[in-house]
C-alpha cells in the first residue's frame, strides 16, 4: 500500500483531500436546503427539470471529488507527472463548471413552476453565496496544486534520473503510452459525469435516451479497460476497434451538443443544466480528440521494441517498484533501461 514519502507528495495529497472535503460540505449544504424547500413547497409539476438542478450538480461534485482523490493517489504512487498535470487541468475544468452553477441555481429559484423566490425569500441569500464559494475554493485549490505539481515534477525527475534509458526514441514511445493511459482515466470521469447528468435530468424510463445512456456506461468502461490491454500487447485489430469507437463517441457528443441547444421539447428538458452539460460535452470532445491522436501514435509505435517493457515488471527496490513512469528493465539486459516522462 503506497504512502506519500516526501513533503511535496504529502502536500499534494493533503491539498486534494482538504479541497474535496470543503467542496463536498458546501455542495451537501446547498443540496439539503434546496431539497427542504422542494419538500416544503412542492412544485406544480413534480417532473419539472428545474427541481433537479442542484441534485445534478451535487452528483457531479460527489463523483468528481472522490474520483479525483483516487487519481491523485494513483499519480503519486506511479510518480506520473503527466497525470499530476492533468489533475490540475481537471481541477480547473471543475472550477469552470462551478462558475456556471450560481446562474443555473438562480434560474431554478425564479422558475415559474417552482416559485421558490416567492415561497421562501431567504433561500436566495442562503443558497447562492454557497454555490458561488465552490468555484472560488476550486480556483485556490488549482493554484496551490499547480505550485506543488511543479515541485513534484522536479522531485520525480531527480528520483528517476539514475534509471533513465539511453534510448531517447524508446523514452518518447513510452511517454506516448503514458499520456494515452492518463487520457483514458480522464475520459472515464468526464463521460460518466456527463451520463449521470443526463440520467438525473431524463427521469422517464420510457424515454429511449434514458436506456441508451444506461447501456453506454458498461460498454464505455469495457472499451477503456480493453484499450489499455490492447495497447500494451500491441494488438492492431483491437486498437482499430477502439479508435472507431472513439470516433463514434465524438459523433455522439457533437450530436448531444446540437440536441441540448436545438429548439423543441428536449431544449426545455435540458435547459436547467444546459450550461453544465455543454461544459462537460466540450471537455469530453477535446479529450476524445487527444485520445484518438495518442492512440494513433501508440499504434505507429507498435513493433518497435516497446512491448517487452510494457509487459515486464519493474525490478527496482521495494520503495520504487510501483513507480510506473520508469521504464522497466528487461531480463538479461546489461544496464537498466528505464525512463522518465519528463
Amino acid at each position: 500500500m503506497y504512502k506519500p514519502d516526501s513533503k511535496w507528495t504529502w502536500s499534494f495529497l493533503g491539498i486534494a483531500l482538504v479541497q474535496a472535503i470543503v467542496v463536498l460540505a458546501l455542495e451537501l449544504y446547498a443540496l439539503i436546503i434546496f431539497q427542504i424547500d422542494i419538500i416544503k413547497f412542492p412544485p406544480a409539476d413534480p417532473d419539472d427539470p428545474y427541481a433537479r438542478t442542484v441534485p445534478v450538480m451535487a452528483t457531479v461534485y460527489l463523483f468528481g471529488m472522490l474520483y479525483f482523490l483516487i487519481l491523485v493517489w494513483d499519480a503519486l504512487r506511479m510518480r506520473n507527472t503527466i497525470q499530476i498535470i492533468g489533475l490540475c487541468l481537471g481541477n480547473l475544468s471543475l472550477m469552470v463548471f462551478g462558475a456556471a452553477e450560481p446562474k443555473q441555481v438562480l434560474d431554478a429559484i425564479n422558475n415559474d413552476n417552482l416559485k421558490l423566490d416567492d415561497k421562501d425569500p431567504t433561500l436566495y441569500g442562503r443558497l447562492i453565496p454557497v454555490e458561488a464559494a465552490i468555484p472560488c475554493v476550486l480556483f485556490v485549490g488549482t493554484i496551490v496544486m499547480s505550485f506543488v505539481a511543479r515541485k513534484l515534477y522536479n522531485e520525480f525527475a531527480w528520483s528517476i534520473y539514475k534509471h533513465i534509458s539511453a534510448d531517447l526514441r524508446m523514452k518518447k514511445r513510452y511517454m506516448t503510452y503514458q499520456i494515452y493511459i492518463a487520457l483514458m482515466k480522464f475520459d472515464f470521469y468526464f463521460f460518466l459525469g456527463f451520463a449521470m447528468q443526463l440520467l438525473i435530468v431524463i427521469t422517464s424510463q420510457t424515454d429511449v435516451e434514458f436506456w441508451l445512456t444506461i447501456a453506454a456506461i458498461p460498454i464505455v468502461i469495457f472499451v477503456l479497460l480493453m484499450s489499455g490491454y490492447w495497447v500494451r500487447r500491441e494488438s492492431l485489430p483491437g486498437m482499430i476497434i477502439v479508435i472507431i469507437i472513439y470516433v463514434a463517441g465524438l459523433v455522439y457528443y457533437f450530436f448531444k451538443l446540437v440536441r441540448i441547444w436545438a429548439p423543441g421539447d428536449k431544449f426545455k428538458l435540458y435547459q436547467p443544466v444546459n450550461k453544465e452539460l455543454t461544459i462537460f460535452a466540450v471537455i469530453t470532445i477535446l479529450l476524445i480528440l487527444a485520445t484518438i491522436f495518442n492512440a494513433v501514435q501508440c499504434v505507429l509505435n507498435f513493433e518497435k521494441g516497446l512491448k517487452p517493457y510494457l509487459l515486464t515488471r519493474n525490478t527496482v527496490g521495494d520503495e520504487e517498484k510501483h513507480y510506473n513512469t520508469e521504464m522497466p528493465s528487461l531480463p538479461h539486459s546489461q544496464a537498466p533501461a528505464r525512463m522518465t516522462i519528463d
